[in-house]
């Protein structure tokens, strides 16, 4: 049985993608389709790819990190690659960490501003008082 090969538009549709996203993802390298003329055809590592990298993206890693991070396994290997994984996994556990400490205390101050805001209304005998 061949390869599975999607067109391009058959791949837009199946990632929900713009044209413009996936052809920005070829040029800065993070796919490679066969082109027959002006046609593009996506096999099975193509698709494999494009779900790392909406992945990777949806995680917040930037792309030219997924780039790299692909490009690994292409000249060190799966193991390589793996431990690449864990490396930015960890950095970027930790930098939502910080986003979520950074949060929790943004939504505490608006907490408290809220509650002195409804005291000052209630003291002027606001409708909401």
């Amino acid at each position: 049985m061949a390869d599975l090969q999607l067109t391009f538009k058959e791949m837009c549709a199946r990632f929900d993608v713009t044209p413009r996203t996936l052809r920005y993802y070829e040029y800065i390298e993070l796919l490679a389709p066969q082109k027959e003329g002006r046609a593009r055809f996506y096999g099975p590592r193509e698709v494999a790819r494009m779900t790392l990298i909406l992945r990777g993206r949806r995680f917040g890693f930037g792309l030219e990190e997924i780039r790299q991070w692909l490009e690994i396994y292409q000249t060190t290997g799966t193991a390589a690659q793996l431990q690449a994984f864990v490396a930015m996994a960890d950095r970027q556990m930790a930098e939502i960490d910080r986003q979520v400490t950074e949060l929790a205390a943004s939504r505490a101050d608006l907490a408290a501003l809220r509650a002195e805001t409804l005291r000052e209304l209630a003291a002027l005998g606001g409708p909401d008082a």
